[in-house]
This record gives structure tokens, C-alpha cells and sequence, in this order.
């Protein structure tokens, strides 16, 4: 499989001379299957960047949405979309094993008067609400190549992390996942870090520092301590900070992953670990 970063800010959208490198568009992946297929992982502003190189792949035609949450940064690249507008695509939404009517309550509400001009009608991409999916967390789906599986956030209001396998390769997101609070429907730390045991690759959330946790604890992110212990206990191979701060600057992320490194050094690991970028692509 092929990963490209779109969007990796967390929170807000963050322009400017200060995160040229990491970029400042919020959350969005895509992923490419062996087999063909394009999966896209949440629809934060980096969607419409991937939306406009789309129109120029005219062999691209179907798309499968896994959507995290319904929060806003998540969520605010859908109405600039451009294949949606498009009745050449063919567009299915999946989220976690919960009723699929609601994700297009999602898209459709933030397009709603007086908070977008365009209505949800004007859409003429083909759209599945119905992924066929398993109906509980503890089983896997098969799209082609690609096997997939959902898993609870812990973070205020829900959400689903994911875990993509593919020729015995495993990539595993978990944005928006805080590790040292319990939220309503969040697992305990030890059942992350058996979702991402021995994963190739994870992203996961490291939004704060240690010393902005005191005051951010419950908020929903973890610090990227917590997430950089959780993945040399879970043995991944590769870890990718994710969900930076809209405060975060490149020169700050830096930083922030030397000591990353530093923690990987003492405990031992031979686990990498970088801040994931805008335009990076790392295939699996």
C-alpha cells in the first residue's frame, strides 16, 4: 500500500511562514491499495489539494471515505471537494459499525444556510452511505487487497481509528486519541497498544507537550510522550507524530521529535520515528 500525507494539522487550518514544512492543512490521507483502489482517510482542508490532483487521473473514478469524526477540521475540506461535484465519481462512506445515515448528516449539515453558500444538492457525485461492513469491532473487512478494521477513539464524542493490512503490511491510525484520559467509549492504553502491535507503520496523535497537558488534559490529544511509549510497547516499526498544533512551528516539530528520539534511545528501540509532512508518501 501507498500512503500520502494531505493534511496532518490538527485543530485548525495553520497557513504561513511558519509551517511551510510540515504544512498547515488539517487531517487528510490517501492510500493507495495494491489492487488498484483509493482509499481516503478523513476530509480535513488537505482534501481539496488531493481533490484537484484527482481531476487529472482519469482512471480514478471510484473512492471509499473512512471517516474518523464529525469534528470540524475533519470535516472542512468535503465542501471544496471537487470530484464531488462530479456525477464521474463514485463515492462510499465508511466510519465505524454504526448507522452510515448519520455520515451524511455530517457532510450535509456544514453545508447547510447560513454556513455555506452551496446546498448539499448540488453534489452529483454518486454517493454510498452503506459500507457493508462488520457489525463489531472485533472483525475485519476485506475491500480487494485490502483488509481493514475499525477501533474506538478515546476522545470527546467518538470516533474510529483504523488499522489497513495488505500483503502482511500494517498501517494504523489514530488521530485524535488521548492515552491518558478515559473517554466515553475509549479503551484503556493496553488495548491500543495491542491494536498496534507489531504494526510497519503508525500515525498517531502527539498534538501537546508535557507541560501544555496540564492544562489541556481531557481535551482529546495526547502528548507526543505518551505516544511515542505507546508505540515502543506495542513494537511498531515506524511511528509518524501526527496532528501537529496549530501553534506548532516546523522548527518546533523538530525539536519535539529529537526527543522523541531521545525517548526511543533509552528504552532501547530500534523503532523510527518522524513528524509526518504534507506531501510525504511512504509505501508499505
Amino acid at each position: 500500500m501507498k500512503i500520502k500525507v494531505w493534511g496532518c494539522r490538527g485543530s485548525i487550518t495553520t497557513p504561513g511562514p511558519g509551517t511551510l514544512r510540515y504544512g498547515g492543512n488539517s487531517t487528510c490521507l490517501e492510500i493507495r491499495s495494491a489492487d488498484g483502489q483509493v482509499f481516503v482517510v478523513d476530509a480535513g482542508s488537505g482534501l481539496r489539494n488531493f481533490g484537484k490532483a484527482l481531476l487529472h487521473e482519469q482512471a480514478v473514478s471510484n473512492l471509499r471515505f473512512f471517516l474518523t469524526h464529525p469534528h470540524w477540521d475533519h470535516l472542512v475540506g468535503f465542501p471544496f471537494f471537487e470530484p464531488a461535484y462530479s456525477d464521474q465519481y463514485n463515492i462510499t462512506f465508511c466510519s465505524g459499525p454504526h448507522s452510515q445515515n448519520v455520515i451524511r448528516r455530517y457532510l450535509s449539515r456544514q453545508m447547510q444556510p447560513p454556513f455555506f453558500p452551496i446546498d448539499f444538492s448540488y453534489l452529483k457525485a454518486n454517493f454510498n452511505y452503506r459500507c457493508n461492513q462488520p457489525k463489531s469491532v472485533n472483525d475485519n473487512c476485506r475491500i480487494g487487497s485490502m483488509e481493514f478494521r475499525a477501533f474506538p477513539l478515546n476522545h470527546p464524542n467518538g470516533g474510529y481509528g483504523f488499522k489497513f493490512v495488505e500483503n502482511g503490511k500494517t498501517f494504523v491510525f489514530l488521530c485524535d486519541n488521548e492515552l491518558d484520559f478515559r473517554h466515553a467509549g475509549g479503551l484503556s492504553r493496553e488495548e491500543y497498544t495491542a491494536f498496534c502491535c507489531n504494526a510497519d507503520l503508525l500515525f498517531h496523535d502527539a498534538q501537546y507537550t508535557t507541560e501544555e497537558y496540564r492544562r489541556t488534559r481531557g481535551w482529546g490529544h495526547s502528548t507526543y510522550s505518551d505516544a511515542t511509549g505507546l508505540a515502543i510497547d506495542a513494537n511498531v516499526k515506524r511511528l509518524g507524530l501526527f496532528h501537529h498544533d496549530p501553534e506548532r512551528t516546523d522548527d518546533d516539530l523538530d525539536q519535539q521529535v529529537d526527543y522523541c528520539r531521545e525517548q526511543i534511545s533509552r528504552a532501547g528501540s530500534p523503532m523510527d520515528c518522524f513528524p509526518c509532512a504534507e506531501g510525504m508518501v511512504i509505501e508499505l
